[in-house]
């Protein structure tokens, strides 16, 4: 029998004045004891008040979870031997004790709550620590989370899991073995799920590495309990290996451990041993050598309730008004539908109507002006409308061979972009849209053409009378053709055929499938045909087609005057224009000589390279370049996004290793690099290559700038810029250039402060609008990071105003709420409070955990900025292009805030 000493209130205190609601409230709670397996309990209160108070021993016994009190003694030290029915009674008659008996029935519903719990009666008593407050708003939020089943409901998903488990077990007899636990309930982390099968098995007792069919249901039940309390008992049995009711730095190490290796967060599985310190230092201040439930309990809500944005009355209302007039309304009318749909389509791509639609007329005119024309010759009689149709669709090649050089012509076009306000009405973003466009023009064009002449017009001629012939003598000769070979050996067969043959080739090449090497099906030798290489040489194959264009253009049957000879016509001015740029390119990369000053290999397969910027390099944030590196190939450019501000005094760029080029630059350069030496830490890592003004290094040349769609960022006062993978290198270049300017325009403002002049820009209009600046970073792996580390710092440090705001997102990482993350989030939390630097990213940036709800991105800036315009600017994969495309059109339409999309697909 132990003894443990009590304070109980008595008197004349009511319940009221108590707090007595409860067995949780009234004064101090004892410390928590580990239960021993047969124990009885002596609680000693010396109660001391205004009025003098009876001096109560109350005996408990503690068998198999049941609490009873065994004896009470009191006042005088007499002992009964009764029911605590009886004794209740007996105090009851005593005046002024009512409230004592009443803290004693709490006292010992406590201990009967208490024995459940780990903790022990000898040895020393850790500090009970402070539960959170449930009450919260933000910390039930919290509780929604520790799921261990992402996304899935417990009843709905047992049929699920059931129908794998019968298939699982179909050759075992109806036995799930541990190894195969993971994938029966849907877990793709094995590991997280043998560590869980093991908790939830050594709770019921089971030792062996099978479950049946009933016990697996009794596991699925308990992943799935919606109680925050049995969902926190099962992740505290996941770390607490030995049972004994704490947590030993030795098992919160090995269960971050686990959680890193779960998440793909290699990082933090090498640091494994400083965070548990942290940990520990957290929640054991005392170094007792282990920690509680609820210590662990408090840090998870608090970790989590900092995650959970609170909001004013005004700001929740106006959430839900906007979320209603955001809810999808269907109209019954199917032409009201249609007219809505129309509409919001035109005022959404005006710009690229107005020039399809030009072109689609142009070509209409022409198609139209030589189908008449060759009505009314002398051929229609033998040829009918087939001629018509060759010559007219012929017409529209010519053209289309003409159009498809400009939307090439980068340097006209950034020049137009910079210069002119064309901008306002022709969409030069979508330059190669309608470069693809053309090409499909054309080969409807040399379909037709080719088809009908083939098909129509040369049977025709070859089995026409000699009457019906002798009008054609002047255009195929005296005699009447006998067979197709004799217009095939004809400069206009022979040079037509090539032609066809050389655009399929490169069309072909240039789809998707072959440019971005997704045909790894090919056989070894054909898989060379699917890659970026084979699609850039082939389209150099154009030479030749425009070659054989004018001398097929010119050898024409029907066709003998030169100056109806209209081909060269078309061609002359866009084949001149796109050689100046090609010698534009040639010249401007000779003189412009650079300099390699750094070169570093990150994780993830990403090269960056520092080079000298020349003299007279103006470019904008958001614009790229072309480089050339003669040691890959001496022919091959390739675009990338400047990652360098304007204003600083070194070109940069970051390479993602892709394709056969941006491989073998890798190769060349970490020859030369060098892994960062021994003792080095934070700006390099051990898997990286580094090297700085190494004579060794190979020459490259640049060409640019060049003009795309988030170098307009400044036209917005509030912009949203979302990066992809690599495709936050525009971005980064653009979040530098905005910190810049606003601290250029602080510093020119208080200049002119002190020296009293006037702000001479004031009239002028403003071609800096940006004063609010939102980044979104969405990258799959942890080293990614590391890629824009220092510049992400730098910025952090730099936006003293919090003009932008930055998020990152590791979808590798278990979305918050999960089990599998809750420890990193609590991690992630503690790191940064103490040290200012998130765990993930290794920046002063906090990180977020799986994918952005981009509604909720979108719904957030439209309540901040009401009748704002909203810059969205978009680079990384075409797989994001239409959700972000949606929600900007969706948004603009429904609120007043006013959403225009661009983007950049790599």
């Amino acid at each position: 029998m132990n003894r443990v000493s009590f304070e109980v209130s008595g008197g004349y205190h009511s319940d009221a004045e108590a707090g007595n609601s409860g067995p949780m409230s009234g004064g101090q709670l004892p410390p928590i004891y580990k239960k021993p397996a047969n124990s009885r309990f002596t609680a000693e209160n010396s109660q001391r008040t205004r009025t003098a108070a009876p001096y109560v021993d109350l005996t408990v016994d503690v068998q198999d979870d049941r609490v009873s009190v065994h004896s009470l003694k009191m006042d005088g030290g007499s002992s009964v031997e009764e029911s605590p029915e009886l004794t209740l009674l007996k105090r009851n008659r005593l005046e002024k004790k009512t409230t004592v008996v009443k803290r004693l029935a709490s006292v010992s519903h406590e201990l009967k709550r208490l024995t459940s719990v780990s903790g022990g009666v000898g040895g020393r008593k850790p500090p009970r620590p402070a539960k959170l407050d449930r009450t919260k708003s933000a910390a039930t939020q919290a509780l929604k989370g520790l799921k261990f089943i992402s996304k899935t409901d417990g009843g709905a998903g047992w049929s699920a899991v059931e129908k794998r488990f019968n298939q699982i077990t179909a050759t075992t007899g109806g036995l799930l073995l541990r190894t195969k636990f993971g994938e029966c309930i849907g877990m793709t982390s094995k590991d997280f799920a043998l560590e869980l099968f093991d908790a939830l098995a050594r709770r019921r007792n089971i030792t062996g590495e099978v479950i049946d069919g009933d016990q697996l249901k009794e596991f699925w039940e308990q992943i799935n309990d919606q109680s925050f309390d049995s969902r926190l008992k099962t992740f505290f049995d996941m770390v607490d290996k030995d049972a004994d009711g704490r947590l030993t730095e030795d098992e919160v190490r090995e269960i971050i451990s686990l959680s890193a290796s779960a998440n793909n967060l290699s990082t933090i599985q090498k640091r494994a041993d400083e965070y548990a310190a942290l940990i520990m230092e957290e929640l054991d201040p005392d170094n007792i050598g282990y920690i509680m439930l609820e210590s662990l309990e408090t840090l998870l809500l608090q970790a989590a309730t900092q995650s959970v944005i609170t909001s004013t009355g005004e700001r929740k209302n106006l959430s839900h008004m906007m979320s209603q007039r955001l809810k999808p309304t269907f109209n019954r009318n199917p032409l009201k539908r249609w007219y809505r749909g129309l509409r919001f389509f035109v005022l959404d791509n005006w710009k690229r109507c107005w020039v399809i639609v030009l072109w689609l007329i142009v070509m209409a005119i022409l198609f139209t002006y030589k189908y008449i024309q060759y009505k009314r010759s002398p051929v229609y009689a033998v040829m009918g409308d087939c001629v018509c149709m060759a010559k007219g669709a012929a017409e529209t090649v010519k053209l289309n061979m003409a159009l498809i050089l400009l939307p090439v012509c980068r340097n006209t076009i950034t020049w137009l972009r910079n210069k002119t306000r064309l901008g306002v009405v022709v969409p030069f973003d979508d330059n190669l849209n309608f470069h693809k466009v053309i090409a499909v023009g054309i080969i409807i064009g040399v379909t037709m053409h080719a088809g009908a002449h083939l098909a129509c017009d040369f049977p025709r001629l070859l089995h026409a009378t000699p009457e019906a012939y002798r009008p054609l003598r002047q255009f195929f000769g005296d005699e009447q053709p006998k067979s197709y070979w004799h217009f095939v050996n004809s400069v206009e067969g022979i040079t037509g055929l090539v032609m066809v043959l050389l655009m399929a080739i490169a069309f072909t090449l240039a789809t998707p499938w072959f440019r971005r090497g997704k045909l790894n099906y090919l056989p070894g030798p054909l898989k060379k045909l699917a890659s970026f290489n084979a699609f850039w040489y082939t389209h150099h194959l154009f030479v030749i087609v425009y070659i054989l264009l004018v001398a097929h253009g010119y050898y024409l049957y029907l066709t003998k005057d030169w100056h109806n000879k209209t081909t060269w016509m078309y061609l002359v001015a866009p084949v001149i224009l796109y050689a100046c740029e090609r010698l534009i390119r040639a010249f401007r990369s000779s003189i412009k000589a650079v300099t390699i000053r750094k070169v570093a290999v990150y994780p993830g397969n990403v090269l960056a390279i520092h080079l000298s910027r020349p003299q007279n390099f103006k470019y904008k944030s958001g614009q790229y370049m072309f480089v050339n590196c003669a040691a890959v190939s001496p022919f091959e450019w390739h675009p990338f996004s400047i990652t360098s501000a304007p204003q600083d005094d070194y070109l940069s760029v970051h390479i993602r290793v892709l394709g056969d080029w941006t491989r073998a630059l890798k190769g060349v350069f970490s020859e030369v690099c060098k892994p960062p030496p021994a003792g080095v830490s934070g700006l390099l890592r051990a898997d990286m290559l580094h090297g700085a003004n190494n004579p060794d290094f190979p020459k490259v040349l640049i060409d640019g700038p060049y003009g795309a769609p988030a170098q307009d960022y400044k036209k917005y006062e509030v912009v949203l810029l979302v990066g992809l993978g690599i495709g936050a290198t525009p971005m980064i270049s653009i979040v530098k250039d905005i910190v810049n300017n606003i601290k250029a325009k602080e510093q020119a403002q208080l200049n002119r402060m002190e020296s009293g002049t006037s702000d001479p820009q004031r009239n002028k209009k403003e071609s800096f609008r940006t004063r609010r600046a939102y980044f979104y970073w969405v990258t799959r792996e942890q080293g990614s990071f590391d890629w824009f580390k220092n510049i992400m710092n730098e910025v952090a440090e730099r936006d003293t105003n919090r003009v932008i705001e930055m998020h990152n997102y590791c979808t590798s990482v278990y979305e918050e709420g999960d089990a599998r993350s809750a420890l990193i989030h609590m991690l992630q939390s503690l790191n940064h409070a103490k040290n200012g630097v998130d765990i993930v990213s290794g920046t002063r940036v906090m990180s977020h955990f799986a994918k952005p709800n981009w509604r909720n991105v979108y719904k957030r800036i439209a309540m901040d900025h009401p009748n704002s315009k909203v810059g969205v600017f978009y680079c990384g994969a075409p797989a994001l292009t239409k959700e972000l495309r949606h929600l900007a059109l969706d948004f603009t339409h429904k609120t007043s805030t006013r959403f225009s999309f661009h983007k950049e697909n790599f």
